[in-house]
């Protein structure tokens, strides 16, 4: 009969090898988050060369186009390093269908570089093309952390992403302000749009601090320097209450660009942090599991022993046809000690059990700011798909209906989600 503390010794297996599949994805959701930096400065910088018409930062543009190649080239390596041809688990679906949108953003970028070189597009189009390569980039990240089955290591996956989103936001903040000063003139449509990225910034980085380990924090609240910060405030007041039309100082631009820049680049520093972390987090839970590995299975090796002990004395006393004098004896004894293994691998079943149970609560309560997320971002998709809105006037709407119907926002996208049969076309 196979033993209960064979399954044990499976589990744990099981357990080392999610272990190690998270490692794999922390190292890769690494290196995705400097191509996401990378990209960030060459977005900025594009928009700093259109807005010039082409004038200025030429140079700047072309060594950040090399950096970004350079970072490309690593994360095509991690991705090619990974199993395609076993089916996998889990996320491994949506994963790889993340990563094949990214290949061809990536294959299209030579072609975006190529058409902001001509001045063939404006400052937006550029911007909108980036972004949508970056969402793509931090979509591999969202399902990471969507596929972390350690409650742990699922929280530090649900900081990471939710503060890169904040720092994506900014980056697009630094793009958009970029071409607005570059431009000279102000914009009702990006004023807008540029307080709407503020906001969004700030809801990223209050869920990041919800999940955030406090060495992760501390260096976030210690990095955001009180000059830089007001400096920013001040730009912004300047870019955002410009009446429409209204002539920008042309020479704030490389003083915006370098602001915002310091910003984010003390943001990528926390951003490595909770990457290490991260890492970290995996290799000790990895040398843990297999210290509890080799424990089991240094339980299952007396086990066995104590059985054929047992087995030896029940045959030379049924052949010797001797009373049971074991009172002292080594039988007895082999007897004792075989209970005490049942009693131990029974304890280990009933830790084993109260700790996956607690793990599945924890995972639940990890998991439901990403569920909550999904189904913010299908209920904007509805309304921009039914009322043809921007993405920002879908959260918009969303947030006002939320604070009319006094409803958190999760509420409003789950009743808007409600009414998806009975819109035109039953748009999804």
């Amino acid at each position: 009969m196979t033993s209960g503390l064979k399954f044990l010794v499976a589990a744990k297996r099981c357990e080392i090898a999610e272990l190690q599949q998270l490692a794999l994805t922390s190292a890769l959701v690494n290196v995705t988050g400097r191509l996401v930096h990378a990209l960030q400065r060459e977005r900025g910088v594009s928009n700093l060369h259109l807005g010039s018409q082409g004038a200025r930062f030429t140079d700047m543009r072309q060594q950040q186009i090399e950096e970004c190649r350079r970072i490309e080239a690593e994360l095509r390596a991690c991705f090619d390093s990974l199993d395609t041809d076993t089916a996998r688990v889990g996320h491994g679906a949506r994963l790889f269908s993340r990563i094949a949108y990214v290949l061809q953003g990536l294959d299209a970028l030579d072609g975006l570089r190529a058409r902001i070189q001509s001045l063939a597009w404006t400052p937006r189009q550029a911007t909108e093309a980036y972004v949508r390569l970056i969402a793509g980039l931090l979509a591999v990240v969202f399902e990471a952390a969507d596929s972390a089955s350690d409650p742990e290591v699922s929280r530090l996956l649900v900081a990471l992403f939710n503060f890169m989103q904040g720092k994506e936001f900014a980056g697009q903040e630094r793009a958009a302000g970029s071409a607005l000063f570059a431009s000279g003139r102000a914009d009702a449509a990006e004023q807008q749009r540029l307080l709407h990225l503020i906001e969004s910034q700030e809801r990223c980085l209050q869920v990041f601090e919800a999940f955030a380990n406090a060495k992760a924090e501390h260096l976030w609240t210690a990095n955001q320097t009180s000059a830089t910060l007001a400096e920013l405030e001040r730009m912004r007041r300047v870019l955002c209450t410009a009446t429409d039309g209204a002539p920008l100082n042309v020479q704030l631009s490389q003083a915006w660009f370098d602001c915002c820049s310091q910003r984010i680049d003390r943001m990528k520093a926390v951003e490595d942090r909770l990457a290490l972390d991260l890492l970290r987090t995996c290799e000790d839970k990895i040398a843990a599991a297999q210290r509890e590995l080799d424990a089991y299975q240094a339980l299952s090796a007396a086990s066995n022993r104590d059985a054929d002990a047992l087995s030896f004395f029940h045959q030379a006393s049924a052949a010797d046809n001797a009373a049971p004098t074991t009172a002292n004896g080594f039988a007895a004894g082999a007897q004792g000690y075989g209970l005490q293994l049942e009693r131990s691998i029974l304890e280990l079943v009933q830790e084993q059990s109260r700790r996956l149970q607690t793990m599945g609560e924890e995972l639940d309560t990890v998991r439901a700011s990403l569920n909550e997320r999904k189904v913010i971002e299908r209920a904007k998709g509805l309304l921009m798909a039914h009322r043809h809105l921007s993405e920002e006037e879908a959260h918009k709407t969303m947030r006002q209906m939320a604070m009319n119907q006094n409803r958190r926002l999760i509420e409003v996208a789950e009743a808007v989600l409600a009414m998806a049969d009975v819109l035109p076309g039953r748009l999804r």
